[in-house]
């Protein structure tokens, strides 16, 4: 019966006095969380959203959007709208609806089809990107135009595979964004695929105009990302920023990167 009394009495003191004031916090919104069922992808995904402040006033203006992949709260979501808001408040960013898509299975979502034994070893499941960008083009971005006041104006953002999706993207559908931002992308996958189609795709005539930043730190991909880099100079409808960060590591180039990209690309008019 001590031994209890003892257990009880350590319980109690454990939460106070900090989890009592804790208790009488409020929670802290930044923006709102809502799930969408998906017939491309065939699930149910989290969409996470963050808007500037005043966007909700009556006389507020429709904002562009800016899709982030990887977008989960525990993933680039927060660390993505957070740069947002302080390069809009400094005026080094016009204002964006920040649009963050979490996860369910990110390997199979951000690979296209690959024939290279060690690729398909990363996940059980590889090459959905073509039901991930369906997912993106007749789910998401429509959805998203019917809950929120926004233009027609879209950029996308993202890293790793993220950035690997979105070159693809731009090769594959270029219309489907205005701005692409890829972040040390993986274009090592599939044997440099994307890589090796890209003076093609340079010479290709009619294609809206886009604009593309395009960086990688200074670990093993940067020798293919320079090469993709080098064969879209002088594209048509495509205004392409390089920029390298040999500075940066891969598990530290996103943030400063993507500050860059912000300033240089969604700066003000």
């Amino acid at each position: 019966m001590q031994h209890i009394l003892i257990v009880l009495f350590l319980l109690c003191a454990a939460i106070t006095p900090a989890a009592q004031a804790r208790a009488g916090a409020e929670p802290l919104a930044i923006g709102a969380t809502y799930t969408l069922a998906s017939k491309a992808v065939g699930e149910t995904r989290r969409i996470n959203v963050y808007t500037p402040p005043g966007y909700d006033a009556a006389d507020a203006p429709p904002l562009p959007v800016l899709v982030v992949l990887d977008g989960g709260i525990k993933e680039d979501f927060l660390h993505i709208a957070g740069l947002v808001q302080v390069s809009v408040g400094n005026g080094t960013m016009r204002p964006y609806l920040v649009v963050g898509i979490e996860n369910t299975e990110r390997r199979r979502d951000l690979t296209g089809p690959t024939t290279n034994v060690e690729d398909k070893k990363i996940a059980p499941r590889v090459g959905g990107s073509g039901a991930f960008r369906a997912f993106l083009r007749d789910e998401l971005l429509p959805d998203i135009k019917a809950r929120y006041r926004t233009t027609d104006e879209t950029a996308i953002v993202g890293e790793s595979l993220a950035g690997l999706f979105i070159v693809e993207t731009l090769l594959e559908e270029p219309q489907l964004f205005d701005t692409y931002v890829a972040v040390d992308p993986s274009l090592w996958w599939n044997n440099e695929t994307l890589v090796r189609r890209a003076p093609a795709w340079a010479k290709t005539e009619g294609r809206p105009s886009v604009a593309l930043f395009l960086t990688a730190s200074g670990e093993g991909n940067k020798a293919s990302v320079a090469k993709f880099a080098e064969a879209l100079r002088g594209a048509p409808a495509l205004k392409l920023t390089y920029e390298p960060m040999p500075e940066e590591r891969h598990a530290t180039i996103f943030h400063p990167a993507a500050l860059r990209a912000f300033r240089t690309l969604l700066g003000p008019n």
